[in-house]
């Protein structure tokens, strides 16, 4: 029971680490496709992360040491799953709890879920979701037999036919689960209203700002890493790659640089446009306007704070003063609309793309 727990937490981990990359996407993909971020959809695709890693935590971890691994054959004949069934039946005590029924009974609910995603998530019918789980299964009991695609000499676990038909049949009737689901509610097609103009919120403003520092961390972070590595194993300088100033600097540089081209060109920041946001109004210069909203985000205070050790610490402060000014000017425009003097609209209302459009500005 142990060990099924921490394969859990395992796909757990992997599945919340995975949603977090990806939020950002998903985010901008709910806003163009639905108009709107639901949670509701939010939790049933994190549940589909968490859902795929889990499939292969249980089906091929922990993995064995080589030298400890038995050899074993496959199970062709799926009329043996029928006979494990009788066996269990016929045995004395309760049915329930014998290992064989057990595992039968597994190997169908772990692929429930497959069907249902594939109905609700993507929107197919029975029978894809019928090939979907009987080429995954096929995937999965090919990658056991060829001792995980040749890591191990040979396959330590069985090539068994009767769990293609136990973990098609889950699919199955997963896919069927997933009629209660509304016809409205499922697939990636776009909602009537997903060009519709709604409401600025303070809610949408801070989903806005979590997109643009998640998204500036997966930047600044990937770049990093590719300076590293670059620093390490091309120059062989390691002295340089385990102190990790020049990549940091390169990081946080690198991805302030392209959060200020996307804004400059497009006159949203990244966790603007993922939430259909623009700013609008001043009688400023829309180049200026557009620098000073860069200036007054997470990327523009962080590029700031290479300058120098001093000016990190005011620059430390400004992230703070912006997170305040968040809470209390209108409909959350915080530091970036102070500095350009300009409002929230949303970027789907007629004109919004005009960063010098005549309107009010106000606390």
């Amino acid at each position: 029971m142990g060990e099924q727990v921490l394969l859990g937490a395992l796909a757990i981990g992997i599945g919340v680490l995975a949603g977090v990359a990806l939020f950002v996407p998903f985010v901008s993909i709910s806003y163009r496709r639905r108009g709107r971020l639901s949670l509701p959809r939010l939790l049933m695709w994190f549940a589909a992360l968490v859902y795929f890693w889990a499939i292969w935590t249980y089906t091929l971890l922990p993995l064995p040491e080589p030298d400890s691994i038995r050899c074993v054959g496959m199970i062709t004949d799926p009329m043996e799953m029928v006979r494990d069934v009788q066996k269990a039946i016929a045995a004395p005590g309760s049915a329930l709890s014998n290992p064989a029924l057990l595992q039968l009974v597994f190997n169908v609910l772990l692929f429930v879920p497959l069907g249902f995603f594939v109905r609700v998530l993507f929107g197919r019918g029975i029978l894809t979701a019928l090939l979907v789980g009987s080429g995954l299964s096929l995937f999965v009991e090919t990658t056991q037999l060829t001792g995980v695609w040749g890591v191990y000499p040979c396959a330590y676990r069985f090539f068994d036919v009767g769990d293609l038909v136990t973990n098609t049949s889950g699919a199955l009737l997963g896919a069927v689960f997933g009629l209660v689901v509304p016809r409205a509610r499922r697939g990636l097609s776009r909602a009537a209203d997903a060009l519709q103009p709604r409401p600025v919120t303070r809610g949408r403003r801070a989903l806005a700002m979590l997109c643009d520092g998640l998204g500036f961390f997966f930047t600044s972070t990937t770049i990093a890493i590719a300076v590293q590595l670059f620093i390490g194993y091309v120059l062989h300088d390691r002295v340089l790659m385990i102190e990790g100033v020049v990549s940091g600097l390169a990081g946080t540089g690198g991805a302030a640089a392209v959060w200020l081209v996307v804004t400059l060109v497009t006159g949203q920041s990244v966790g603007d446009a993922a939430v259909q946001l623009r700013y609008a109004g001043s009688g400023m210069p829309p180049f200026a306007a557009r620098l000073l909203r860069w200036l007054g985000g997470v990327a523009g205070l962080s590029a700031v704070g290479l300058i120098g050790s001093g000016v990190e610490a005011l620059s430390n402060l400004a992230m703070l003063a912006a997170c305040v000014l968040f809470l209390f000017t209108s409909k959350g425009r915080g530091l970036p609309g102070i500095l350009s003097g300009q409002q929230l609209v949303d970027a789907r209302e007629e004109g919004s793309g005009q960063d010098a459009s005549a309107r009010p500005s106000r606390q």
